[in-house]
């Protein structure tokens, strides 16, 4: 069985669109969302645009870390096939 693959992510609620790619200081990665930080919105936003991102159910993402801030860390589990290669290439996106 896969393990998890987590990442850093830095959040930008509020966003006139949805975008998932760009690198946020020590490499986390920038995921813009329309979604207000407001009720957990913003958190489910990210969660269904990194689902998209990496072609996996909504289900599989999990903000493990950093619930209420920009910066959190969240994991894909099961980890898709690639994982580290999509992240790659949304970190130079």
């Amino acid at each position: 069985m896969a393990e998890p693959f987590r990442f850093g992510i830095r959040v930008k609620p509020g966003a006139k669109r949805e975008a998932v790619g760009g690198r946020w200081g020590d490499g986390a990665l920038v995921v813009a969302v329309a979604a207000p930080a407001v009720e957990g919105k913003a958190n489910e936003a990210v969660r269904r645009a990194l689902a998209k991102a990496f072609g996996v159910r909504r289900q599989d993402v999990e903000v493990v870390a950093g619930e209420r801030g920009r910066d959190k860390v969240v994991q894909v589990d099961p980890a898709p096939a690639g994982a580290a290669e999509v992240l790659a290439r949304l970190l130079d996106g």
